[in-house]
């Protein structure tokens, strides 16, 4: 009889159940392994949809929380994570987590704030207790995940797929720190472009409204004038209206006055736009205090005396000079003189020049009205003028104080303001008494532009001259009422005056007859008055002729320009008549 052995059955049985223990054992570090990972991304995905805080908080909240992650699924391993320091040399350990109920062990071989040198990191990393968490584009670690495992379980046995398992988990939990972290850093340079873009616009929207503000001001402020200027030259020029010589002088008075008013009007909008734009420039010179002081004085002391005001003027014997520029620093004096003047019925109005420490405070001082405390805030705004019963709406530009606050910040300086109703008001302009250039070289730079700058005193009205010293005069300019006016003008004083519109016209006359002098506009509509000049001087047979600029071109250094290009002299527009009479009697 056949016999067959059990044995070979049973171990048979044996190694099937080895084999399905195996698979069981892999299926669960598998599911382990994905469990772990989906909570980590999960609690990482929270991290992401959290923008109520910093970029810091985040990043912290991501370390965190892979730490803590971690923590959890190693339950026999200690997790840290060491940030980079700023040398590279070494990580600082910001976050660390023990396995749960092993928070009370005596051995911690990770601790907080505890420092690890780069070799020591490099060295961990190769025996897979140290992974780089690379979030950035020069690929620098920007911390360390470290894992140290329980030396308790050092003698537990792992199977090689647990021990797969464990560092698939670290590598991704690794990976994904590190997506999160470049997310996180993407997602708020985002936000941080859209808050920009967000303020840009805000910023066009604000500019936008400024500028209609501005223009709306502006339009008001010169239709007020221009509306008196029309008006009365109406009723002048009406038929039938025949008003007495104290009449007829009161409406010339007018418009002169509003014209005037315009003119301002329209500098002190180019000084602030200037100084918008950067375009200012600061002419740098040793100003003497007394006599600027003194200058400033002699120009309104006539409109003082009319207000039957008194005027004091209170200088600092200790101080003599300062660096700046004088024209502007004449201009911020006379802006807040004029101001105190207008809002001043009764008593005094002062300058008092002061030291202290390295600043002059030049204080302008009045006993007038006041101004109130709500509106003190707007005395500064370009067009903002304090509603008073002493002064009419025409009276001023609105811009005096803006600019004046515009040119003491370009020398470094502020302007202060004090005042009560009824008690007057107190405007200070601080300026420091050296600035930090080289006074000789700006000094010599300058001498030119202060030439320019000249203030021109007020000409009376000159004599008719004799024929002996009558002058012929060529007029070249195509705007026909400035240019009737300078030829009605000039030919009442005895001078003989042609007139042409354009360049083709001027050479036509030359061939004729050479006056002694011209009066050329820059802007003709043939041909810019700079080549004019060029040509003119070019030719021997006019070279010698006078030839005066006059022209609109009325910014800081025009006249440079034109005394460079090669005319005698210079007078913008508007023409000041007298002062038009004075040149043409220097040069004939």
């Amino acid at each position: 009889m056949q016999q067959y052995s059990g044995i070979p059955e049973h171990n048979s049985q044996v190694d099937a159940t080895s084999t399905l223990l195996t698979e069981i054992e892999h299926l669960r570090d598998q599911l382990w392994l994905e469990s772990s990972l989906n909570e980590l991304q999960s609690q990482l995905n929270e991290c992401l949809t959290d923008f109520s805080n910093n970029l810091q908080y985040l990043e912290s909240k991501i370390f965190k929380t892979v730490v803590d992650q971690l923590g959890l699924a190693l339950k026999s391993s200690q997790v840290g994570i060491a940030l980079a320091q700023t040398d590279e040399a070494a990580a600082k350990l910001c976050y660390v987590s023990m396995a749960p109920g092993s928070e009370n062990a005596q051995v911690k071989y990770l601790k907080l704030e505890q420092v690890i040198s780069t070799l020591e990191l490099k060295s961990l990393s190769t025996k897979q207790r140290a992974f780089p968490i690379t979030a950035n584009q020069d690929n620098a670690p920007a911390g360390w995940l470290i894992i140290i495992p329980d030396p308790i379980a050092y003698g537990i046995k792992e199977t090689i797929n647990r021990k797969a398992c464990k560092e698939q988990l670290l590598k991704s939990a690794v990976e994904r720190c590190a997506a999160a972290l470049t997310q996180v850093r993407q997602l708020q340079s985002l936000e941080q472009d859209y808050q920009d873009l967000k303020n840009y616009n805000q910023e066009l929207q604000r500019t936008n409204q400024l500028k209609n503000q501005f223009l709306a001001s502006t339009s008001h402020e010169i239709r007020t004038p221009l509306s008196s200027i029309l008006g009365f030259t109406h009723l002048l020029l009406a038929q039938g209206f025949d008003p007495s010589r104290e009449r007829h002088k009161e409406y010339l008075s007018i418009i002169q006055s509003s014209g005037k008013h315009l003119l301002a009007l329209i500098n002190d909008i180019l000084d602030l736009s200037k100084i918008e734009a950067n375009q200012m420039e600061v002419q740098w010179e040793t100003v003497d205090i007394p006599a600027i002081s003194r200058t400033v004085f002699a120009l309104i002391k006539e409109k003082a005396a009319n207000k039957g005001l008194k005027m004091v003027l209170d200088l600092d014997p200790d101080v003599t000079t300062i660096i700046a520029d004088s024209l502007r620093l004449k201009q911020m004096l006379l802006n807040l003189l004029f101001n105190a003047l207008k809002f001043t019925k009764s008593g005094s109005v002062g300058l008092q020049v002061r030291k202290i420490n390295d600043y002059v405070h030049f204080v302008v001082w009045d006993t007038g009205t006041g101004i109130p405390e709500e509106y003190q805030g707007e005395l500064f705004q370009p067009f903002s003028q304090i509603a008073n019963t002493l002064v009419g709406r025409d009276e001023g530009t609105g811009l005096g104080l803006a600019v004046t606050r515009k040119l003491a910040e370009l020398h470094n300086g502020y302007v202060e303001v004090e005042s009560k109703i009824n008690e007057g008001s107190r405007f200070v302009v601080v300026l420091p008494m050296k600035q930090s250039i080289d006074i000789k070289d700006a000094e010599t730079k300058n001498i030119k532009n202060q030439i320019i700058e000249v203030e021109y005193p007020n000409c009376p009205i000159p004599e008719i001259i004799s024929s002996s010293n009558a002058a012929c005069i060529l007029i070249v300019e195509d705007d026909v009422p400035n240019a009737k006016m300078m030829q009605i003008y000039l030919g009442k004083l005895g001078h003989k005056v042609d007139w042409v519109k354009n360049s083709t016209q001027l050479w036509e006359i030359l061939q004729q007859h050479c006056p002694s002098i011209i009066l050329l506009d820059i802007y003709l509509p043939d041909c810019d008055g700079f080549n004019l000049i060029k040509q003119l001087r070019g030719n021997g047979q006019y070279k010698d002729i006078i030839i005066i600029a006059q022209t609109a071109m009325a910014m800081k250094g025009d006249r440079e320009t034109c005394i460079a290009a090669g005319f005698d002299d210079y007078i913008c527009k508007p023409i000041d008549l007298p002062l038009l009479a004075s040149l043409i009697s220097k040069y004939s």
